[in-house]
């Protein structure tokens, strides 16, 4: 990491030299635009609109827009005469509980490092800060301006936080905040039934960005030239909730299923998806009945035949050995006759 800021944290009379590093980083992936043709960078000039020449950076100033067309210029003179511009102290005002602090405030993050020989009253601060459970609140001059920040312990290192003003955040007006609705008990219940049942421990290194590696991996195959297959993603289609009440009952056994949980019946009635696959269950049984009974009636077929062919047989063979009874009865008296002549 690279110290973007040199400076020292004034406590008391007590001064700690540090340096400041950017706590956090953007993973977000960054493209230039280029001339889809050829895949030129697409550079801009910087022209003014009056004369419409080329400015270059050392004829630039701020100008601060009044109205009416008119612009106040402002030099870099004119910003080296504002307080804290050149500060380099990060002066602690007062220590106050982490939770008193909204966290719509929190800005950005930056690691405070010891310099020289500041590493032990750096350790004594943060030692201290660590045991009375609380934050300091701080005032420090960033990039030409002035911010409020705190100062609290994370992983043995202290962690400045810069903060907005109270000024910068909006306050929210929405129509809805003005109409009268009515939440039912049971919904109430029901919605705190569904948070319980999504309840856990907040682990970061369980959430993914998604999106970021598909592009990574399009990006990926166009550099070795091979096909990107995007495979099919099959989404549940959702159910139609009949009322809130429906959709929240639905959830909490959808949640409880896919933490292996058998769902439960709230209130002694069906939810939807029960009833569902009581539905299921009662449309199939019409099916089984008659395929037991079509397999039933095969069989007693098949046993019937099979006495018949066995009842048969001994009549055949009665027919078959009767006319040969008789022609041994037509051949003894010819074969007498013969004798007595």
């Amino acid at each position: 990491m690279r110290a973007i800021w040199k400076g020292a944290v004034s406590f008391g009379l007590v001064s700690i030299a540090v340096k400041l590093y950017s706590a956090t980083e953007e993973k977000d992936i960054r493209f230039h635009q280029v001339h889809r043709d050829d895949g030129g960078r697409i550079r801009y000039k910087r022209t003014c609109q009056v004369c419409g020449e080329e400015v270059s950076y050392d004829d630039i100033a701020k100008g601060y827009d009044i109205g009416g067309g008119e612009m106040v210029i402002l030099t870099d003179s004119d910003f080296a005469e504002l307080p804290l511009t050149t500060s380099r102290a990060i002066d602690v005002l007062e220590f106050v509980p982490a939770e008193q602090v909204d966290p719509i405030l929190y800005n950005k993050a930056y690691f405070l490092e010891p310099e020289g020989a500041a590493t032990k009253p750096y350790v004594l601060l943060r030692d201290a800060l660590a045991d009375s459970e609380r934050v300091a609140i701080v005032k420090v001059a960033l990039r030409q301006r002035e911010q409020l920040a705190t100062l609290r312990v994370r992983e043995g290192v202290l962690l400045l936080n810069t903060m907005l003003w109270p000024d910068e955040v909006r306050t929210p007006d929405f129509g809805f905040l003005d109409e009268d609705l009515k939440i039912r008990p049971p919904e109430l219940a029901m919605a705190s039934s569904l948070i319980d049942s999504m309840a856990g421990e907040f682990a970061p290194d369980a959430f993914t960005d998604d999106y970021r590696a598909a592009l990574q991996e399009v990006i990926d195959a166009k550099v070795e030239g091979r096909e990107v297959v995007q495979p099919e993603e099959v989404e549940e289609a959702p159910a139609a909730a009949v009322d809130l009440m429906a959709a929240l009952k639905a959830s909490v056994e959808r949640a409880k299923a896919a933490r292996g949980e058998e769902p439960e019946r709230v209130g002694g009635e069906p939810t939807p998806i029960t009833s569902a696959r009581s539905a299921q269950k009662a449309a199939k049984a019409p099916a089984k009945k008659a395929a037991e009974k079509k397999a039933a009636a095969k069989k007693a077929t098949g046993a019937g035949a099979g006495g018949g062919a066995k009842k048969a047989a001994p009549k055949k063979a009665a027919e078959k050995a009767a006319p040969e009874k008789k022609a041994a009865k037509k051949a003894a008296p010819k074969k007498a006759a013969r004798k007595t002549a």
